[in-house]
């Protein structure tokens, strides 16, 4: 308690204090040159402020509070793994599969046609990506256990100020009311549940295992969408009994009180911070392999590397949120209607499923390139399939080449920025990459949209995303992707 009242008598102190007077003689300067020394002064008190704030959650956050898990029975990085699971599936609220059940009910409470509803969203998500990277250098600052546990808390206030947006609209009384409210909400989830939950509970994980990294993230991946796709019948059936008002709160409390309580009690940085070593190997240091020598972002950027498996990553963001989102209406197109537009998933899934744990349990022996070359093709031969959807073949060149190229995602992304990069700045590197994978998949259901207004056809969209496999596969297959940390086989 002491510590909090000396915390709270500096903040106000500092802020108290008076800033520099601006004297008689000062009247005969410049109004720049005052204002410039006043903004200067209230600069270093912020910065003084805000090394205050990091001293005080590193006390707070503590690895030894309110326990030291070097002192467990067992290796901690298993529970670090079930918080990383949970971290994802309490992103539930700021995913589309969390958000789309709500949108009839969100239609008729704000008043709000379809197509407005979804511009919001799609503002809010493409607004959201621009601060991906930021959020990824305070995960590089504060640590998991911080970021984890105020991006949860951010997330449930974010669901409670969507649940009576419809409310606030009416006090306000203006008709662009619900339009920038919801927008707001949508940017909140967006970018605290999509974005910053689903990122630092990726990279929470990655330092407590090495030798085993890939199939560990590989096995979370499984569960993770287990949990996305009971997802939605679980909220239709909160709003069916509930309501949808009371559904939010339920979500707001597990996701914003529940989990950030667990969060504080259990989750803890890395394995170094508590005295343990990554995969469980205690003293022998010579068992895990070393990580690759850390890089910022600034230097990141100078890399090919980076570029290529960003771009990578995001290609299939785009094409695979439109082809989501437009699944209906491309199945149409080609004659089918949509029960074979909905039953395309379970085949994709069954692919994606399987191919993540056969590579998640290879992954750890070899080098990524493969993997990436692989991938590419898979989603090169899901496009072929997407533009031949008439056919039987065609259908499952779709489900074949998206679900394995899916799997594949899932591996590459969890590896590839901590192996080329290093873990120092893992929260900076990956956020760059998540801001940017954000903001394609953002786009992707207007750029298909458009491509059918000014075409009639979608096959304009899914030419110019095979050119763009096409260009990444040779570039991938060509680029020297040699990792700086070697990986060796499992002991």
């Amino acid at each position: 308690m002491s510590y909090l009242c000396s915390a709270v008598y500096s903040v106000f102190f500092w802020l108290a204090s008076p800033l520099p007077k601006i004297t008689r003689e000062s009247r005969y300067q410049s109004h720049l040159h005052s204002n410039w020394r006043i903004l200067r002064a209230l600069n270093e008190r912020l910065a003084e402020l805000t090394f205050f704030e990091t001293r005080l959650i590193k006390r707070l956050f503590h690895p030894g509070t309110p326990f030291n898990p070097a002192k467990t029975p067992f290796f901690y990085g298993w529970v670090i793994w079930l918080l990383s699971t949970l971290g994802f599936l309490m992103s539930v609220p700021g995913q589309t599969m969390g958000m789309a059940v709500f949108t009839d009910p969100f239609i008729e409470a704000f008043g709000l046609n379809r197509t407005e509803l979804s511009l919001a969203y799609l503002f809010g998500t493409v607004s959201s990506s621009f601060f991906l990277t930021t959020a990824g250098r305070w995960f590089d600052q504060f640590g998991g256990r911080f970021m984890v546990m105020a991006s949860s808390i951010a997330l449930g206030a974010m669901v409670v100020f969507i649940s009576v947006t419809d409310q606030l609209a009416h006090m306000l009384g203006t008709n662009f009311a619900p339009f920038g409210l919801i927008f707001i909400g949508y940017f909140g989830v967006r970018f605290f549940g999509q974005g910053v939950l689903t990122s630092c509970s990726r990279n929470v994980l990655m330092p407590w295992f090495v030798r085993r990294r890939g199939l560990v993230a590989g096995v979370r991946g499984v569960f993770v969408s287990i949990g996305f796709s009971l997802a939605p019948l679980l909220l239709a059936w909160l709003i069916a009994v509930f309501g949808w008002r009371e559904a939010l709160w339920v979500l707001a409390a597990i996701v914003g009180l529940v989990f950030p309580l667990l969060t504080y009690l259990f989750l803890r940085d890395s394995p170094a911070s508590v005295g343990l070593m990554a995969d469980g190997d205690g003293s022998d240091a010579k068992a895990t392999p070393k990580e690759a020598p850390s890089k910022t972002l600034r230097e990141a950027r100078r890399s090919p590397i980076l570029w290529l498996y960003t771009s990578s990553l995001a290609i299939h963001a785009l094409f695979g949120t439109a082809l989501t989102f437009h699944v209906v209406s491309i199945f149409s197109e080609a004659g089918r209607d949509a029960s074979e537009a909905f039953g395309y998933f379970l085949p994709a899934a069954v692919f994606s499923t399987s191919v993540n744990l056969l590579a998640s349990s290879i992954v750890d022996r070899y080098q990524l390139k493969p993997f990436l070359v692989l991938m590419l093709m898979a989603f090169t031969m899901g496009a072929v399939g997407l533009l031949n959807l008439e056919s039987t073949w065609g259908f499952w060149m779709l489900a074949a080449g998206f679900g394995t190229g899916g799997g594949l995602w899932v591996v590459i992304s969890n590896l590839a920025f901590i192996r080329f990069f290093g873990p120092n700045h893992l929260g900076e590197v990956s956020g760059f990459n998540t801001s940017v994978t954000v903001f394609a998949s953002a786009i992707g259901p207007a750029a298909f949209s458009l491509a059918l207004d000014f075409f009639g056809a979608y096959h304009a969209a899914v030419y110019v995303c095979i050119v763009v496999l096409i260009v990444l596969l040779l570039v991938a297959l060509w680029l020297d992707q040699t990792e700086p940390a070697a990986h060796a086989p499992p002991a």
